[in-house]
């Protein structure tokens, strides 16, 4: 059985999560001879089609960093997709968790309702965008909240259709799959997918150089002459893209389409599964663009790492379906919902919009220094603790995705997590739990830094 031994006795407590010294430390080569041991149980005993973006296996973590089996210490800037934004093992989560599961671990709010859901339900329409009469349902998984949200749309609309964006990314149910713009490897094999799915043009301002109006101008039109208002339930959009590389729309641009959507009767979702709870520097990242979306969904940061997500809007939208139309055997469990509990309060008492948008002054700082000095850094975009570089060719904006590749390689072996992502796989994307310390977090930078310089053609 693989083991890890506890922290070093001099370990000061870290904020959100387990005592563990804020810090990169390799103690083996990477992967290490315990996480290859795990890797070939893995071979013989895990779906080949799963895959890891890191080559080693996680033992505990805390603050800001992953301490895999081997004993050596990652700086975290992944966050598990954007998950642990708390922190890995936040000390309130794990107590309000530990509290729920000793009085019971599931009775299936369709079945038993408790007081935890309510709770949730109370705070999510309190947090979002709107000062309007707003309901709440609870499921475990984006893609659900997504699929969902669709449902309760057409319910609400009578209509079919639904729009999403180039680039978008929203799950991998077969309807969120249809919805998800990239064929390789969500999509491939796996259709036919669900109809009525339309996809219009996004605003990309490192590509297309459209302001926001126009950008918009130029997506309803398709949408008309492609799809037509009429036929319309849904528009659905991430507010910033994750999956399809953090792609910010030029000002204006979400404002119109929602514009738009309010005038046609069309409900306009904001995807804030990776954006919302305070990732971006605001609670949602729909409040920075000053729209209020009919509705929100909800998941990955909200319950401090626990599966759970929601569907949050208009009352009278997600009063439509029938009774009994929206739940799940597991939506709502009552473990996740006492963290997201706990999570919320840490939302609004640690002020935790503000912590991001600390992070994002050094993020973009460190990332605009890269690119001074690199030419294959492209674009450097985001918001709060949300933000990416673009790597292309240089000179060009041909994307190159194997220099993310690289990079995101020897950052892991030289004990830095940092994630790619984008329709053509060239851009790095930097999403470090707001826990984790300026320090470390410097540090990890000083470690890119010399990936970049080790791998550029003259270094090599």
């Amino acid at each position: 059985m693989t083991t890890l031994s506890s922290p070093d006795a001099t370990s000061a407590p870290a904020v959100g999560g387990p005592a563990l010294p804020q810090e990169i430390r390799l103690r083996t080569e990477v992967p290490g001879p315990l996480s290859r041991e795990l890797a070939a149980r893995r071979v013989a005993a895990v779906s080949a089609a799963v895959g890891s973006s890191m080559p080693f296996y996680a033992a505990v973590a805390g603050g800001g960093v992953v301490v895999d089996v081997d004993g050596n210490s990652y700086a975290d800037l992944g966050s598990g997709i954007a998950v642990t934004t708390v922190g890995n093992a936040d000390p309130a989560v794990v107590a309000a968790v530990g509290e729920q599961v000793g009085r019971f671990t599931h009775t299936c709010f369709m079945i038993t309702p408790y007081d935890s859901y309510v709770a949730v339900a109370e705070r999510l329409n309190a947090l979002t965008p709107g000062d309007f009469p707003k309901r709440t349902a609870l499921f475990s998984t984006g893609a659900e909240a997504v699929e969902n949200a669709v449902k309760v749309a057409r319910a609400f609309t009578g209509r079919q259709a639904v729009v999403v964006f180039d680039h978008a990314y929203h799950g991998r149910t077969n309807l969120t799959m249809a919805m998800t713009a990239k064929n390789m490897p969500y999509k491939n094999g796996f259709g036919p997918f669900a109809p009525e799915v339309y996809r219009a043009p996004l605003s990309y301002p490192f590509r297309d150089g459209l302001d926001g109006p126009t950008a918009a101008a130029r997506a309803i039109a398709t949408i008309e002459k492609q799809v037509g208002a009429a036929n319309l339930a849904a528009v659905v959009v991430e507010p910033v893209q994750g999956e399809g590389g953090f792609i910010v729309p030029a000002p204006g641009f979400l404002p119109a389409i929602a514009a738009w959507a309010r005038e046609n009767g069309v409900v306009f979702v904001a995807d804030e599964v990776q954006t919302g709870i305070a990732r971006t520097g605001a609670v949602f990242a729909s409040h920075l663009e000053g729209i209020e979306p009919d509705l929100v969904t909800i998941a990955k940061g909200v319950a401090g790492g626990l599966p759970l997500a929601a569907v949050t809007g208009r009352a009278e939208i997600l009063d439509a379906p029938v009774v009994g139309g929206l739940g799940g055997t597991y939506g709502g469990n009552p473990a996740a919902c006492a963290a997201a509990l706990a999570t919320l309060d840490a939302v609004e008492h640690e002020d935790l919009p503000a912590r991001a948008r600390q992070l994002e002054g050094v993020l973009l700082r460190r990332l605009h220094a890269l690119a001074a000095v690199d030419p294959r850094v492209g674009d450097v975009r985001g918001r709060g603790a949300m933000v990416a570089v673009e790597l292309v060719r240089p000179g060009t904006t041909e994307p190159d995705a194997a220099l993310a590749k690289r990079v995101a390689a020897d950052a892991a072996r030289r004990g830095v997590i940092v994630l790619t992502c984008g329709t053509d796989g060239n851009v790095l994307r930097f999403l470090p739990p707001l826990s984790i310390p300026d320090a470390l977090l410097e540090e990890a930078f000083d470690v890119l830094d010399d990936v970049f310089a080790t791998d550029r053609p003259t270094a090599r």
